[in-house]
């Protein structure tokens, strides 16, 4: 196992976190266009998000298979077919102007990035101990925060100076540039995976993970957090480049540097963790999320600012404390139980799309914020049996 501070942790950690960070730069690349390529293709704010929710569907959806096939083709292998295969699908997306051909393509795309994205934590689990487990999953979520803003900045003021086809294949030329540097950084494997599981065996793997309690209820706190947060940024956008801010494309998408605090309180997990019940921490990071959310309702810009920085805070805080924990208390196929987590986290981010943006429709701001506040009572429920769950022998339905 590898130690915390050794040079392989650093070399291991950083590779990963790069890798995370081209992932997530494709992923969220389409974000902030979402108003701009609604006018272009004169469809409705609902029917736009599409755009997005293909590829994060697509992608909770072939999280599961991803992570059975690294436990037989090993994750290094699926982690690099996953990174060169971004730069082909995005150049591919271009050759049509067709708005459903290119939500299709963002579907494939969303294919290519579960690759990644259901082996990585999976690897460091398997390959760090558990002290530089806990600090190198802060790092990695750091680096998704920083891969988040970055493909969204990108797409907003590339296509706000240029076109969204210019964005695409630049973002494809880094995509390749960053598979080359993980693949030269990260090292082979030098063993196989401890755990092996027969393909037979899967759908008893899979119940195991769902009838345990302290992981299922993880998995759900991790989906509504995530549904919550991605999508108050998709709204905030519409609302900013509509009367009365009346914003350009290139300003609205600096929204997403409000992202930075998140990134600095997923660094602060590994810290939470040595000192503190992880659980109680997912709770406080839901209740400083509602904060932010509240914050927003002001007119003020200044306020919007704050209160996204304070939302995206509490969001990073309690999602790097929920992946984490699935991470460590699943007892076997630990890659099937952090692909699960990821399931339920881009389902839950894809539906969560469509219904912050039909209230966005249908009744403004407070009718988001109406909206956005079920889900917080949900996540502090979940929080509630959770700890529950934690503090009792039994773990099972």
């Amino acid at each position: 196992m590898i130690e915390f501070r050794s040079k392989a942790y650093y070399q291991v950690s950083a590779a990963l976190a790069f890798g995370s960070f081209i992932i997530f730069c494709n992923l969220y690349l389409f974000q902030p266009m979402l108003p701009v390529l609604a006018d272009h293709f004169t469809v409705s704010a609902t029917q736009i998000n599409w755009l997005l929710a293909a590829g994060t569907l697509m992608l909770a959806l072939s999280l599961l298979p991803w992570a059975i096939a690294s436990d037989f083709i090993g994750r290094r292998k699926a982690i690099l077919i996953s990174l060169f295969l971004l730069p082909v699908i995005g150049l591919t997306s271009l050759l049509t102007e067709s708005l459903v051909v290119l939500i299709l393509s963002r579907a494939v795309m969303g294919m290519a990035l579960a690759g990644f994205a259901a082996v990585a934590v999976a690897y460091m689990a398997d390959t760090f101990t558990t002290k530089a487990f806990s600090y190198a999953i802060g790092a990695y979520i750091s680096a998704n925060s920083l891969g988040g803003i970055s493909g969204r900045l990108f797409g907003g003021v590339i296509t706000d100076h240029f076109s969204w086809q210019t964005a695409v294949i630049l973002m494809a030329m880094i995509s390749l540039i960053g598979a080359i540097v993980v693949a030269l950084a990260l090292p082979k494997e030098e063993t196989p995976q401890a755990e092996r599981v027969s393909l037979s065996d899967y759908h008893r793997v899979l119940i195991q993970h769902l009838r345990n309690k302290r992981i299922f209820l993880a998995m759900l706190i991790g989906g509504v957090n995530f549904a919550l947060f991605v999508n108050l940024y998709s709204v905030t956008g519409f609302r900013l480049i509509a009367a009365p801010y009346s914003l350009p494309l290139s300003v609205t998408s600096m929204i997403f540097l409000c992202y930075l605090s998140g990134t600095v309180s997923s660094r602060l997990v590994g810290l939470w963790c040595q000192r503190f019940n992880a659980v109680s921490g997912m709770f406080i990071g839901s209740l400083l999320s509602l904060i932010g959310m509240c914050i927003t309702s002001s007119e003020s810009l200044i306020a919007i600012v704050l209160g996204l920085n304070i939302l995206s805070f509490g969001a990073f805080f309690t999602h790097s404390l929920a992946y984490g924990w699935v991470s460590q208390k699943a007892e076997t196929a630990k890659s099937t139980a952090t692909a699960l987590y990821l399931v339920h986290y881009y389902v839950s981010g894809s539906l969560g799309g469509f219904y912050l943006m039909y209230c966005w429709q249908h009744g403004g701001w407070e009718s988001v914020m109406l909206g956005a506040g079920v889900l917080y009572i949900v996540i502090f429920a979940l929080c509630w049996r959770l700890y529950h769950y934690a503090h009792t022998k039994v773990a099972w339905a």
